[in-house]
């Protein structure tokens, strides 16, 4: 029978593995843009990437770029242990899957299409599954690699400074960046009034500005050992998603308890996180009702000193209330005398004199923003006698319920706010915002910044994202060590000593799962019917002869090209009589015509044999 040739499906279009691999290569230095040179396991992550790419420019036989493979796939794995995030995650899901495509079309000698490389690594990924999945929850755990020491690099730009210096600051501008993202467990969100996230403690005054104290010796303050009112387990968590700064201090609400052992609280109050800030960092607290530690410090010497000759007029107001017998009438006293001065809000206030900058302020010009109010307050506070510090962080956030994922509140850059805090005998350090008195309502700079900066679709599909984004934090990342623990203890309790073989047994089921899995791959490719089989082995048969050079006319009839081919090699003369007959008694012969057993394994058996002749041919081209 004459038949010609079958045109060419899309699906047989090949894109060569080594072309599958620049793209490789070109997602991974995506992938590289992501990281931070600062970090140790950043820079070995860049040089074996570019090794790869160096080794794929020169590489000229298969175990070259087998071995080019490889260091993909590894290069895959350390951006991963560097960039667990969502949208970093995928790229890296990606990177592995057409990494292995490649490898998988080298280890096949060019006889599948991309789509079914593609599909074919899909199935090892699934495969390995399972026994990634018992790895993961039940192999014991090390300490991240992102705890690994800071070393040098760019900072990436925040709203917060270690330093408070509003007097030299002309105009504040306000971005609209992401600060952090905060989910509740019980979707409980602070009222409007106390969302109030302190990062950074001011205590130390020369008398224009306000700069934190760095005390690297200091131990971290821990909590003393309370009776608990609910087990840690039912009582309401909050996942906190913050974005790069330049300090180890992160975000929270000054009250509930750290939940990692990476967290460490410290004597005034700032939450650290020893995780490096120049990257995404995420954590969790556990709400509780009673008082945190730190609010309980007695103050220090520094929390009253003040240069005297400063600001003399601030001094001389300050002194005045000193002489009210009770903290609590000094500070009415404050207050009353702000709301009745005619201050004004604004952003834009100009700088201030370098000498009695504050009595420019508050006797003079009278406006400015919350650094002003807050600096000017907690120097009248102290020449009043009463112990009191500045505090910078975030104020507000808008609640979000997206489609997909948790509710969250969203707080941005624009909402970087300072306030005081005093201390009172009986009641520890107190919250106050003196910029309340001049603005109760909230900063509309701020809010107009949030709304203006981008579109409104930008901003939805935004929060959308960022939703998603939070619960994959919660659920994947969230899976710490005290996670697991948890998990252990919920199926071995105090019996740890069965912990091997619970490991073991869990792999003999990963790896039981993963071989059904291959064979069910595979007997739905068996499944297909037999014409669509036989079409697909010629296919691939034809992407091997393409390789030598051996391509059909249109509308040649296969035996024609099965001999011409043949003529011009010899080699493959033999095999490919035998594909062309058998593979035209399947498709379009009579029912019961070569339906013997194993017909087709004996048409996958020629194809194999003549790409197995094709590659030698190739090697010994490529000798020549």
């Amino acid at each position: 029978m004459t038949q010609p040739l079958p045109p060419a499906s899309p699906s047989a279009l090949v894109l060569p593995p080594k072309r599958l691999q620049w793209v490789v290569t070109g997602l991974l230095a995506i992938g590289l843009t992501g990281l931070d040179p600062g970090l140790p396991l950043s820079w070995p992550t860049i040089v074996l990437v570019v090794m790869a790419a160096l080794k794929l420019r020169e590489a000229r036989c298969r175990a070259e770029r087998r071995l080019v493979a490889l260091l993909q796939l590894v290069g895959a794995g350390l951006l991963g242990a560097q960039q667990p995030d969502l949208l970093p995650s995928a790229l890296q899901l990606a990177i592995t899957l057409l990494a292995l495509a490649g490898l998988l079309g080298l280890e096949l000698e060019l006889s599948l299409s991309w789509r079914q490389l593609v599909r074919r690594s899909a199935q090892v990924l699934a495969a390995a599954l399972p026994m990634a999945l018992v790895l993961f929850l039940l192999l014991p755990r090390i300490g991240p690699l992102w705890t690994l020491p800071q070393g040098w690099g760019s900072a990436a730009v925040t709203g917060l400074s270690d330093k408070l210096d509003p007097g030299g600051i002309a105009s504040l501008a306000s971005s609209a960046a992401p600060a952090a993202r905060v989910a509740f467990s019980d979707n409980q969100v602070p009222a409007e009034s106390e969302r109030y996230w302190r990062v950074l403690v001011h205590d130390w005054f020369d008398g224009q500005s306000w700069q934190r104290r760095e005390l690297r010796s200091a131990p971290p303050l821990t909590a003393p050992v309370q009776e608990r009112t609910a087990p840690p387990d039912t009582r309401a968590r909050q996942l906190w998603l913050v974005e790069p700064s330049r300090f180890e201090a992160v975000p929270w609400d000054g009250q509930s308890e750290p939940h990692s052992d990476d967290l460490r609280l410290r004597f005034d109050g700032e939450l650290l996180l020893k995780r490096p800030p120049r990257e995404r960092r995420h954590y969790q607290l556990i709400s509780q009702e009673q008082t945190s530690p730190w609010q309980q410090r007695p103050p220090s010497l520094i929390d009253l000193a003040l240069p005297k000759g400063a600001n003399p007029r601030l001094e001389a107001l300050g002194q005045q209330w000193a002489r009210l017998p009770e903290p609590r009438q000094r500070l009415a006293a404050a207050e009353d005398w702000f709301r009745s001065q005619p201050f004004r809000y604004t952003r834009s206030p100009g700088t201030l004199p370098r000498r009695a900058g504050l009595d420019t302020f508050l006797f003079e010009r009278q406006q400015g923003f919350c650094g002003h109010y807050a600096s000017a307050t907690t120097a009248l506070l102290r020449a009043a006698g009463v112990p009191a510090r500045v505090v910078s962080g975030y104020r507000g956030g808008t609640w979000v319920q997206p489609f997909g994922g948790e509710p969250y509140l969203d707080i941005r850059q624009a909402e970087a706010h300072a306030w005081s805090e005093v201390w009172l005998d009986g009641q520890g350090w107190l919250r106050l915002d003196p910029t309340t008195w001049v603005t109760p309502e909230r900063n509309t700079a701020a809010t107009a910044a949030l709304q203006g900066q981008a579109p409104l679709w930008w901003r939805w599909g935004q929060r959308q994202w960022w939703g998603i984004d939070l619960a994959w934090s919660r659920w994947w990342l969230g899976f710490d060590r005290e996670g697991q623990e948890a998990l252990l203890d919920t199926l071995l309790g105090r019996n740890r000593q069965w912990l091997g073989a619970l490991i073991l047994a869990g792999l003999g089921l990963g790896l039981a799962a993963s071989l059904a899995l291959l064979q069910w791959g595979q007997r739905q490719r068996d499944r297909a019917p037999r014409a669509d089989r036989s079409r697909r082995e010629l296919e691939r048969c034809l992407v091997a002869l393409r390789s030598m050079g051996l391509e059909p006319a249109p509308a040649e009839p296969l035996e024609q090209f099965c001999a011409r081919a043949g003529e011009r090699q010899p080699e493959l003369q033999e095999p490919l009589e035998a594909l062309g007959a058998l593979y035209l008694q399947l498709r379009f012969g009579s029912r019961g015509t070569g339906e013997g057993p194993g017909a087709t394994q004996r048409l996958s058996g020629y194809r194999r044999q003549i790409e197995r002749s094709c590659a030698r041919l190739r090697r010994q081209g490529l000798r020549r």
